[in-house]
């Protein structure tokens, strides 16, 4: 009798799990090394194992959908997707209008030049008069908005080739997190170099829908990046893609 009662159990168990799994669906672009990007017909990266690592706390499945990086914010207010998985940055606006997970990523925002051109650029006050790209859809425009030499640089938004064209020197300079930028410079043949020093600092983490049933996810998800962070995983996530713990302010 006692050895019925606890297949019993056990089966009730795993009837309950299975009854609380979801299927999460992750927005992402696929084309952003070595965050998310394909390679071999298989979509990989920091973000896809993070997710995966999620999923594995929280005993989710995962659909990944990947789209152009400026229709992400798009498809989650409208419900194509649950959250973004794409180094989005903590803004006061997105704050405004998302309920967000606990950082997950800290950074900072980095001029990248062509090289040879670090030394005239050295630093944001050297970009006045200069043209400067950035992903469209990214932060980067607004953190160069609020420069006290805003006014006098010419701000340029990409969908793509903002290092290509930084390189051939059909821009000045771009503006990447400092992360990302390292990984181009060194995976590129392209003749890049950064421009000073990272000038303000950025928190990336998952931004859900403000609604009930948002929020209530987005307290599920953190409650696994708590754990993912307390057991080692993210940090030997981070380490396997950057070399370092990139899931810890400095």
């Amino acid at each position: 009798m006692k050895k019925t009662l606890v297949i019993a159990a056990l089966a009730l168990s795993v009837t309950v799990s299975a009854a609380h799994s979801e299927t999460l669906n992750v927005g992402m672009s696929g084309g952003y090394f070595p965050f998310t990007f394909v390679k071999l017909d298989e979509l990989q990266g920091f973000e896809v194992d993070f997710i995966n690592a999620i999923a594995e706390e929280t005993g989710d499945d995962v659909n990944f959908v990947t789209m152009s990086f400026s229709g992400l914010v798009g498809a989650l207010e409208t419900g194509r997707i649950d959250t973004i998985a794409n180094q989005i940055t903590i803004t006061p606006e997105r704050e405004a209008k998302f309920a967000f997970s606990q950082p997950y990523v800290f950074d900072g925002a980095q001029v990248v030049v062509k090289k040879g051109n670090e030394e005239t650029i050295t630093s944001v006050d050297d970009l006045s008069g200069k043209t400067v790209a950035v992903n469209l859809g990214s932060n980067f425009e607004q953190l160069l908005n609020e420069l006290p030499n805003a006014a006098d640089i010419d701000i340029r938004t990409y969908e793509s080739n903002i290092a290509q064209d930084t390189a051939l020197g059909r821009v000045d300079a771009f503006v990447m997190d400092r992360v990302s930028s390292a990984q181009l410079i060194a995976e590129s043949p392209l003749p890049l170099a950064f421009a000073g020093k990272p000038f303000s600092e950025i928190r990336n983490a998952l931004p859900f829908r403000n609604d009930e049933k948002g929020t209530e996810l987005r307290n599920r998800i953190d409650a696994a990046i708590t754990t993912l962070k307390e057991n080692g995983t993210l940090a030997e996530i981070s380490d396997k893609w950057f070399g370092t713990d990139i899931s810890v302010a400095e």
